[in-house]
């Protein structure tokens, strides 16, 4: 093996804090890459700021430094670790990729006489510099938008007038499309160039003529040391040029390319990764081609590092890209690598795909209040879905099911647009919802042709849309009754779930269900297997489909099923969907902690998720893994089929727990706290009672159904109220209030957006201190694994406020109160695993603003600054294999840990950036201070009454 024999000890740099453009995606890849060296020997020194991911965990790396990612915190580490051989920048995103530049600048790597492996310095300089990586195009015969590069204003303008309108501005090196725009109009230019200038680090644009329209194509390389070239994947952006591809609604494989363009493409795609640089690792590649028969191809960018979409292409594809990155980094090449899914063929083997994937975006426009929810060529969007189908059409309804925004999939949901201009509008003006818009538009009749004029969306994908309408159209002349076996399988295998099929036939979904399982329409599982089925997988990564029956020669009908169920006690855990405000990676740090639990206590884990830039979908978590909408129908089939023991609601935030009272509803057992405790903590007059019951302060509060009775309620508990719906994530719709026509305003504001929602109206402490414990409880003992105090006072959301692990200033008296309360209240809600509750603390007493019996944003966080496995424990508590008193907890933190939110307003520069009870931030950061007298603490805490936002 002609792996690298002198490179012993290797520092790799994460990505840092979750921001739009730069997700959880990253931690994937990073913990891929940490688990590959560590397979070769190889010592590993991590540096990343990120508490909530599982590359942070202590397991992970032999040295865990969770620091600040600067220039500062590599010379400490470079000094501590004098053995470290080389650097791995390429796995923590454009972060790590600037930072390594950098150290690089500053003679640091020099200095200490460390490598850098996975990429060029060159290379990157090449491909973010965008003048030179023009330059070099040219040079090489790839063609490149008229375009040409400004450091100064007055250049910019020169361009302008010589290309003429519509433009593009892209700012060199930066991140998620940062600084980029169309410029439609003139007298936009100038806001606009002087913006990409000022965002550059190193204050260049480029300018190019736009090329709206043409479509948009992504290709995954990967190259090693004797310059072996492989495609991983190759992506088509439904969406055409002028939307980010973080923002696009993408499609693996490319459907509407000819055979002669592809290849002609892949030729250029080799070509340019060649000519960037001598290095071996992965590349990302990005084309427009013209909408015409000439198929023009156009290069746009080239990143040298794994990218967003290599999460994407691994997850569409099982090829782990970065787990073959790091290996090709450190000398081997990919011919003696074994594809990891089949552990037959080799890495060097392309992956062919057999069924399609669509990835769809998800956004969080409703946390930024007034924002501009155009997409364009920043990115918006806070995390994203995959769904996997034998057909487009199924793809993209999985796709759809799985956004968690109370959409059914496309159409036949009674929430469609049926305005005619209201349609054209949003056509016109790509929107996070376009995806929906396109079928309303086929629906109310216009004309393909019209909605491709508009929206130059590709005809392929238009009369793939127009197929499901006809289907909906005609299933909807049945009754469930008379409907045929034939038309039902149909809609199913187009992706149509039971509910959307219910609406059309105007029944009860559990009827549709009941009838295709007479009818034999059951759900089949497909292997994710890297190869067309060419070769046995080893590896149990499976989708759903549903498939004619196959006869025979003996007259035996059978369904062909990959999935073989064992006679082994199972588990299953339900993953948390897309990442969103409010339900971040933590979750994810949370379900694959979860997993291994399990897996030590013996059961086969299931994991079900459909977020492939996380962890919990890698193939080699859980023993198996339903890339899977977190939907009703799909976890319900996939329970009949496996017949589990019972299912882990509690790790997965609000997206598992919303399905609690489903899984109880059909008797199917919740692992842990019962759905009955569950839900007493959502209902806020239950809680209350509980609370009085047991002697526990709360605010005064009221419920109310309608602005009326809001008003009468505000004359008993007084001015201000905190506001809020109930049943709702990361503070959506909370609000503080100060008087009556405020009041008004809001509680009609919410009964619109959230229909038949009971509203909570709790009378604010003014003033108060805000903190929170989280904690263990199995049903007897109770053990706290943390109590944070908040530096912002009480109103500002918890996921927003910078908070202090232990508290900084709580008397003894206010400590035993928390301690006592929390106690009291996991005892009651009969809680079996974790719960977190929230305190306000006024005049020395402390009241209790929410219980939560699951597990929070902040367990990860705790986890990291004791140097405690807790969701190990909390699993094993649940799953009934260990009670609180059999673990010996021993935390270590010397000193404080402080919890810091990072947010993206960069993204939405209009917007009312002032924080208050609704949750607005991106990720976090874990900040170690050995003592309050700390200046980072200080700057912290003399900001904290600066502003609260009502």
């Amino acid at each position: 093996m002609p792996k690298r024999k002198d490179l012993k000890s290797i520092l790799i740099i994460g990505s840092g804090p979750i921001i739009i453009g730069q997700a959880c995606e990253f931690d994937y890849s990073g913990s891929q890459a940490l688990r590959s060296l560590r397979e070769d020997g190889i010592e590993t020194i991590l540096i990343n700021s990120n508490p909530a991911t599982i590359m942070t965990d202590p397991k992970m790396a032999d040295h865990v430094y969770l620091k600040p990612l600067n220039t500062k915190s590599i010379i400490e580490i470079l000094k501590n670790h004098p053995n470290i051989d080389a650097v791995l920048p390429t796995m923590g995103g454009q972060t790590a990729l600037n930072l390594c530049i950098e150290a690089d600048e500053k003679g640091i790597w020099e200095d200490f006489g460390v490598e850098i492996i996975g990429v060029d310095i060159d290379a990157i300089n090449i491909t973010e510099d965008r003048e030179k990586f023009r330059e070099l195009m040219l040079k090489i015969g790839v063609g490149m938008p008229p375009q040409a590069s400004a450091t100064s204003f007055l250049k910019g303008k020169e361009i302008a007038q010589e290309f003429g309108f519509p433009l593009v501005i892209r700012a060199s090196f930066t991140l998620g499309g940062a600084g980029a725009s169309i410029v439609y109009d003139p007298e936009d230019f100038d806001d606009q160039l002087s913006h990409g200038l000022e965002v550059s680090p190193i204050h260049e644009v480029m300018i190019d003529k736009a090329l709206m329209g043409w479509k948009e194509y992504e290709l995954e390389l990967l190259r090693d040391k004797n310059d072996n070239v492989v495609i991983i994947c190759t992506i088509e952006n439904m969406d055409p040029m002028g939307i980010h591809t973080g923002d696009s609604i993408t499609v693996a494989p490319a459907m509407t390319l000819s055979d002669r363009t592809f290849q002609r493409m892949r030729d250029m795609a080799i070509h340019m990764m060649r000519s960037i640089g001598d290095f071996a690792g992965g590349c990302n590649v990005q084309f427009a081609v013209s909408p015409d028969e000439k198929e023009d191809i156009i290069a746009i960018e080239i990143n040298p590092r794994v990218s967003r979409s290599s999460a994407l292409a691994s997850k569409a594809t099982g090829y782990p890209i970065a787990k073959i990155a790091a290996k090709l980094a450190i000398g081997y090449t990919l011919d003696e690598l074994d594809n990891q899914i089949t552990k037959s063929t080799s890495a060097l083997f392309e992956p062919t795909l057999d069924y399609v994937i669509v990835k769809i975006p998800r956004w969080n426009f409703d946390k930024f209040e007034g924002s501009d929810r155009t997409l364009g060529l920043q990115m918006k969007s806070v995390g994203e879905v995959m769904g996997i189908g034998r057909s487009f059409q199924e793809a993209l309804h999985k796709a759809t099911q799985s956004l968690e925004i109370k959409r059914n999939g496309l159409g036949a949901d009674g929430k469609g647009y049926k305005d005619y201009d209201t349609i054209i509008q949003k056509l016109r003006v790509p929107s996070w919802d376009r995806v929906f818009v396109l079928y309303d538009a086929i629906q109310l009749g216009i004309p393909l042709s019209r909605i491709h004029e508009i929206t130059k969306i590709d005809m392929w994908f238009l009369k793939q849309y127009e197929e499901l309408h006809f289907l909906e159209q005609e299933i909807s002349k049945y009754t469930v009754e008379n409907l045929s076996k034939s038309l039902l399988l149909e809609a199913k295998q187009k992706g149509f779930a039971d509910r959307q099929i219910a609406h059309m036939l105007d029944c009860y979904e559990s009827e549709v269900h009941k009838k295709r399982t007479e009818l034999g329409i059951n759900r089949v599982y497909k292997l994710v297997d890297t190869c067309a089925a060419e070769f046995k997988a080893m590896t149990p990564y499976y989708y759903s489909t549903f498939e004619e029956e196959i006869e025979t020669a003996d007259g035996k009908r059978f369904v062909a099923n990959d999935s073989e169920v064992t006679d082994r006690k199972k588990i299953v855990v339900l993953g948390s969907g897309p990442n969103r405000i409010g339900q971040g990676i933590e979750f994810d740090y949370c379900c694959v902690h979860g997993v291994l639990a399990a897996a030590e206590c013996g059961y086969e884990t299931i994991m079900i998720n459909c977020n492939p830039e996380t962890v919990s979908t890698d193939f080699d978590t859980a023993d198996k893994l339903y890339f899977e909408p977190v939907f009703w129908e799909h976890i319900y089939d996939i329970i009949r089929h496996e017949k589990p023991e019972g299912v882990i609601v509690q790790l997965g935030g609000q997206t598992a727990l919303k399905l609690a009272e489903k899984l109880d509803k059909y008797g199917i057992n919740i692992i842990g706290t019962s759905f009955e405790s569950l839900d007493l903590a959502e209902d806020r007059g239950s809680f209350s009672r509980l609370l009085k019951e047991n002697d526990i302060p709360y605010p005064r509060f009221g419920v109310a159904e309608t602005a009326d009775e809001a008003l009468a309620l505000a004359d008993q508990l007084n001015f201000p109220l905190l506001v809020r719906p109930s049943y709702v994530l990361g503070g959506q719709g909370m609000k503080i209030v100060i008087n009556k026509e405020e009041l008004e305003a809001h509680v009609v504001d919410l009964l619109r957006s959230i229909p038949n929602n009971k509203l909570l109206l709790d009378h604010y402490l003014d003033g108060a201190i805000e903190a929170e414990a989280d904690a263990i409880c199995d049903g007897e003992d109770v053990y706290i694994i943390g109590i944070m105090e908040h530096i912002e006072p009480c109103g500002i959301h918890s996921g927003d406020s910078n908070a202090t692990l232990p508290p900084f200033n709580l008397g003894e008296f206010v400590m035993q109160q928390i301690k006592d309360h929390t106690r009291k209240i996991a005892l009651a809600l009969n809680t079996v695993g974790l719960i977190n509750i929230q305190f306000a603390i006024k005049d020395d007493t402390v009241y209790i603003i929410e219980a939560n019996p699951r597990a929070s944003r902040t367990v990860p966080f705790i986890a990291k600054a004791y140097g405690e496995p807790y969701v190990n424990y909390a699993t094993k508590v649940m799953l009934g294999e260990k009670k609180v008193k059999d673990f010996d907890f021993k935390p270590h933190l010397d000193g404080y840990a402080i919890k810091q939110p990072v947010f993206s307003f960069n993204k939405f520069p209009n917007v009312n950036k002032n924080l208050g009870p609704e949750m607005k931030s991106t990720g976090e950061s874990i900040l170690f201070i050995d003592s309050l007298k700390d200046d980072e603490f200080y700057n912290l805490y003399s900001r904290r009454k600066m502003y609260l936002s009502k």
